[in-house]
């Protein structure tokens, strides 16, 4: 007769691992689904179709033979808007985006209203302190334009 085996701890430190480490997917995907995703606008997929369109207008303002320029002065809280003056012939429609990566609340849009020498002037005296997105988006002479700046305002 043969003696009985020593029973081994192997099978059950196997099982042990395997329980362990679905209890920890399945705590992940618990977490997973608790935590809220906003998507960065509302019309996000819509937004998404148009993007072609978005790339040609980047483009063309791209194009342009001087910059869209954005100037913000701290002590004035004031934000300069200045086109190139190759638009000063042509009709210029447009509004402008604010956009708060960090609160979506805070986003707003202003209409396009430039002075003869194609400069708006904003007030940043209301804006939270933080990094804002300011997108502008026009139309002149018939052709779309794009452009996003990035803004900190202190």
């Amino acid at each position: 007769m043969n003696p009985p085996k020593p029973r081994t701890i192997w099978p059950y430190a196997i099982i042990a691992v395997f329980v362990l480490f679905a209890g920890y997917i399945g705590s992940m995907v618990q977490q997973a689904m608790r935590t809220t995703v906003d998507l960065v606008s509302d019309d996000y997929y819509k937004q998404e179709l148009a993007y072609q369109k978005r790339m040609e207008s980047v483009a063309r303002t791209a194009a342009l033979p001087a910059p869209v320029q954005l100037h913000h002065d701290a002590a004035a809280r004031l934000l300069t808007l200045q086109l190139p003056s190759t638009l000063v012939w042509q009709t210029v429609q447009g509004q402008i985006h604010f956009f708060r990566p960090s609160d979506q609340k805070l986003d707003f849009t202003l209409p396009l209203q430039l002075g003869a020498d194609l400069r708006q002037h904003l007030s940043t005296a209301k804006m939270q302190p933080g990094l804002w997105r300011v997108r502008l988006d026009f139309t002149a002479g018939g052709q779309a334009y794009f452009v996003e700046k990035e803004l900190t305002i202190r």
